[in-house]
C-alpha cells in the first residue's frame, strides 16, 4: 500500500507540473499577430519588432505571449485568421507588413485593440480618419508618405529622360493603387509619360513584363507592395532578362539586384509597432496614441546592377545614396 500510495502522489506531482506551467501561461497577457508575409519574409525586422516590446517591458515568453497567423501572401486568408484571433481573445492584434492584414484585423472587431505597421496611407482606405488622434480601437505606424512616392518617380524621370516609365501596382491592394494614382499625378507635372500596369499575383510578372518592354519602357516602378516584396527575386531575374532597370521601395529590393530603392526605414518601423503593442499591453488606449510616420529614408543604389545594365549614374546621386552596392 505504501509503495501504491507513493507512484499515486509521484504522478500527481508530474501530472500538476504541466498543468501550472499552462496556468501561469494563461494568466500572461496574449497579443495576436497576423502578418500577410511568411515568418521567412520578416526574418529582418522580427528583431526590431522584438526590440520595441522590449523598450516598453514585454520580453516574448517571459511576460507575454504571441499567437502567430501568417497569411504567406495569400491576402484571402486574412479574414479568417484575423477572426481566428478574435476567438482567442486576445488582448491586442498587431497586424503587420501589410494593408490587407490591417483592414482584417479591423473588420474582425471593434473591441480588440490593433496596431498596424503598414507600407501605405491609412488614411484612403479608411483604417484611420484621423492621424494624431485616431478613433476607435486601431493606431499604428506607417512608412508611407506621398512625397516618397514622387521621389521615385524623380529619379527615375532625371536618370531615364525621354524614356517612358512603367509602374506596377497591385490592384488588390489599396495603397498600391493609391500610389498608382499619385505617380500618375506627379508624372502629369513633370510632363514624364508613365504606363501603369496591374499585377495581382506572381504568375502575372513575366506577361506583364513582356507587355510593358512592348511598349518601349526605360525603367519599371515597382510600388510598395507584400506581393512584389516576396517576389523580389523573380521580380529582379525578369527585369535582368530584360535588361530594364528599377525602382523600389524596400532595401532589401536593391540588395537581390534592383537598380535603386527609396523608402523609409522598415526596422525602425516594426520597431515603433512593437512599442505601441508594449504601451496597450500596459493599458493605454489605441484613441491616444497617434499613427507614427517616418523620419528618417534610405537611398540605396546597387552599382554592380548599374554597371550590368550598361548605365554610368551621376557621382552627385552616388554621393547622395545611404548605401552603395559595390
Amino acid at each position: 500500500m505504501q509503495r501504491r500510495e507513493f507512484i499515486r502522489l509521484l504522478g500527481g506531482a508530474a501530472a500538476a507540473c504541466p498543468l501550472s506551467a499552462r496556468a501561469q501561461q494563461r494568466t500572461m497577457p496574449v497579443a495576436g499577430f497576423l502578418s500577410t508575409l511568411s515568418p521567412q519574409e520578416l526574418t529582418f525586422v522580427m528583431p526590431a519588432f522584438r526590440q520595441g516590446l522590449s523598450e516598453a517591458g514585454f520580453d516574448e515568453g517571459r511576460n507575454f505571449v504571441i499567437e502567430y497567423r501568417w497569411a504567406e501572401g495569400h491576402y484571402e486568408r486574412l479574414p479568417a485568421l484575423a477572426a481566428d484571433l478574435v476567438r482567442q481573445q486576445v488582448a491586442v492584434i498587431a497586424a503587420i507588413s501589410g494593408t490587407p492584414a490591417a483592414l482584417a484585423a479591423k473588420a474582425a472587431t471593434t473591441t480588440i485593440p490593433i496596431v498596424f505597421a503598414i507600407g501605405g496611407d491609412p488614411v484612403a482606405p479608411g483604417l484611420v480618419t484621423n492621424l494624431s488622434r485616431p478613433e476607435a480601437n486601431i493606431t499604428g505606424v506607417s512608412f508611407y508618405t506621398s512625397p516618397v512616392v514622387t521621389k521615385r518617380l524623380e529619379l527615375a524621370h532625371e536618370l531615364f529622360r525621354g524614356r517612358t516609365i512603367g509602374v506596377f501596382v497591385n490592384p488588390g491592394n489599396p495603397p498600391s493603387v493609391t500610389e498608382g494614382k499619385s505617380l500618375q499625378a506627379a508624372a502629369d507635372g513633370l510632363g514624364q509619360a508613365i504606363q501603369i500596369v496591374n499585377v495581382s499575383t506572381e504568375g502575372q510578372l513575366d506577361g506583364a513584363l513582356a507587355d510593358l518592354m512592348q511598349h518601349g519602357i526605360g525603367a519599371l516602378i515597382v510600388s510598395s507592395d507584400p506581393l512584389f516584396f516576396i517576389a523580389r527575386k523573380r521580380l529582379v531575374s525578369l527585369m535582368t532578362r530584360y535588361s530594364l532597370p528599377g525602382i523600389f521601395a524596400d532595401r532589401e529590393q536593391a540588395e537581390a539586384g534592383g537598380l535603386v530603392s527609396y523608402g523609409a526605414s522598415r526596422p525602425e518601423a516594426y520597431r515603433q509597432a512593437g512599442v505601441y503593442i508594449g504601451r496597450i499591453l500596459r493599458g493605454e488606449k489605441p484613441s491616444d496614441l497617434p499613427v507614427m510616420l517616418p523620419t528618417k529614408f534610405e537611398l540605396i543604389i546597387n552599382l554592380k546592377t548599374a554597371k550590368a545594365l550598361g548605365l554610368s549614374l551621376p557621382t552627385s546621386l552616388l554621393a547622395l545614396a545611404d548605401e552603395v552596392i559595390e
